[in-house]
């Protein structure tokens, strides 16, 4: 079975396509998100106050009005004014804003104009959740979940994160769903898992997506569907997810669930390769050594496959046929290997975009009747 991503999304997720969900500025999106797995696990004015903004109308537009201390204090912010922004939030703050204790909180955990500290970022987070920000929720949970600045809770953290889904965060849902699955926080639970997950990778969060695709190819919280699984695949894979990438490509080569397209399969192998993913550069290693789709190419072949074997993929026997080689050849492969390995250190070259073909919709194969 196929391992399904069980590491808690933090501010690096935005590398992901995610970036928007977890900033403090960031609004409570209006899409409806799956029901809490427990309402009273949570006060009731502040899940109250979540669905109302949630569901209420669009604002009727109205006069300009004069920007308020916590909105010049995220202007300030976006254009790099961190302390000037840290100035104005905490102003805000002593006024009872809740998005200004989130901006506050994002400051310090970040080392912004002042120095890292994690104790203090999970104080200001902590009164933004009690304060029922949403993106405040978010960033206490990941901090519970992680036990940076305080003790590691998973319990509370999915308390933390609960709250916020209900708002449409996609990347709270994405969290809770991984907390469903592991079990760790919340009773183990696939379907719940797999209703919160899917959520996530419709609302663009590659990892949920690259999740989804595997639940529906092992028919882990959901019914088995090749055809589903092979399109959420594809969809991680073009957001550049490398896992993705490449069981895509294999998916692609295999004809598993749609229609075998081995060049398309080529690219995002080559991709995932290029991302140093030890699996793809064996599996390409075979293709250049076989020509299969690509020129026959023994040079290549053994410069990923020696790559793959610096990252612990096995294959005695193309090392066996590489063996072959003439002895300067292969030093020759060692060399180029050493030297893709030392370009991507210092992000020389083509990294990690690959050769990854665009986007394009998957064409199923026909189902069995």
């Amino acid at each position: 079975m196929k391992r399904i991503a069980v590491i808690l999304m933090a501010l690096a997720c935005s590398a992901h396509g995610a970036a928007a969900q977890t900033k403090p500025a960031a609004k409570p999106a209006a899409a409806p998100a799956p029901a809490a797995a427990n309402p009273g696990a949570a006060p009731e004015a502040c899940i109250a106050s979540i669905i109302a903004k949630r569901n209420a109308p669009p604002a009727p537009s109205a006069k300009p009005v004069p920007p308020t201390e916590a909105e010049k204090a995220f202007a300030a912010f976006e254009q790099g004014q961190y302390l000037t922004a840290l100035t104005l939030a905490e102003g805000a703050a002593g006024r009872g804003d809740p998005q200004a204790h989130t901006l506050v909180g994002r400051i310090h955990e970040e080392g912004l104009g002042v120095p890292k500290d994690a104790i203090t970022a999970v104080r200001w987070y902590a009164r933004a959740a009690e304060l029922c920000d949403v993106p405040g929720l978010f960033e206490y949970g990941v901090m519970l979940a992680q036990g940076r600045g305080t003790t590691k809770d998973m319990t509370a953290a999915a308390e933390m994160f609960e709250k916020a889904a209900i708002s449409g965060h996609a990347l709270a849902n994405y969290n809770l769903g991984l907390i469903f699955l592991k079990g760790d926080g919340k009773p183990e639970n696939v379907y719940r898992a797999a209703q919160h997950i899917r959520y996530a990778a419709e609302k663009g969060v590659a990892a949920a997506q690259y999740d989804i695709a595997v639940m529906y190819q092992t028919g882990s919280g959901v019914t088995q569907d090749m055809v589903e699984a092979s399109n959420w695949y594809n969809r991680a894979a073009v957001a550049g997810f490398t896992a993705a990438q490449y069981d895509y490509a294999v998916i692609l080569l295999k004809g598993i669930g749609l229609e075998r397209d081995k060049p398309k399969a080529i690219g995002y192998l080559k991709a995932a390769a290029s991302q140093g993913l030890p699996g793809a550069q064996s599996r390409l290693a075979n293709l250049y050594f076989e020509g299969a789709g690509v020129d026959k190419n023994l040079a290549e072949a053994a410069k990923w496959r020696a790559l793959a074997k610096q990252g612990g993929v096995a294959d005695d026997a193309l090392d066996a046929e590489l063996a072959k080689m003439p002895a300067a050849d292969r030093k020759a492969a060692e060399r180029a290997a050493a030297d893709w390995l030392d370009a991507r250190a210092i992000g020389v070259g083509d990294f990690p975009g690959g050769n990854a073909p665009p986007p394009a919709p998957p064409k199923p194969a026909a189902r069995a009747k």
